[in-house]
């Protein structure tokens, strides 16, 4: 592992490699017809006074090369605190590098510093390199559970439905 880079907290200046990052892991996977976010929703949601996440940005040779963007999650059965990163993005220029482990551990120790006892995330299932690395690093496919999801007409008609 070759540690020339630094990891710091993002900050409302970051906003604009924020969403180039996630726009650019959207186009990356194949996904970029479900991308929607904006450079300002990247302002209000995470800078505000009561930001909904944290990013970590690592950056090498002044450059920003990869991105953790996280927020704390509560688990009612466990009765306790944990870490669900959303996007983990590293520059494929810069892979291999140990980055997207660091930027991980970073996430994990910040969220343990809060009282965090675990790590969640999700993975689309075409993935296979994700799905390799975060198994590289111990994490494990959870056997009983099954994402749901509700968007834009399905949330609405859960919204506005009696």
């Amino acid at each position: 592992m070759n540690e020339d880079f630094t990891i710091r907290f993002a900050t409302p200046a970051d906003a604009e490699i924020i969403f180039s990052l996630v726009r650019h892991l959207a186009e990356t996977t194949g996904q970029q017809h479900r991308f929607r976010s904006r450079v300002e929703d990247i302002v209000k949601y995470g800078f505000s006074d009561e930001p909904q996440f944290e990013a970590l940005l690592a950056e090498q040779d002044g450059s920003v090369v990869g991105l953790c963007l996280y927020f704390y999650d509560f688990s009612s059965w466990r009765g306790q605190l944990g870490v669900y990163i959303q996007d983990l993005v590293v520059d494929g220029s810069a892979r291999v590098r140990g980055i997207g482990r660091a930027l991980m551990q970073e996430a994990a120790r910040n969220g343990r510093a809060q009282g965090a006892t675990h790590l969640r995330l999700t993975v689309e299932k075409d993935n296979e390199t994700a799905i390799r690395f975060y198994e590289k690093l111990g994490l494990r496919e959870s056997s009983n559970e099954r994402i749901y999801t509700a968007f834009d007409d399905d949330f609405l008609n859960l919204v506005e439905t009696p």
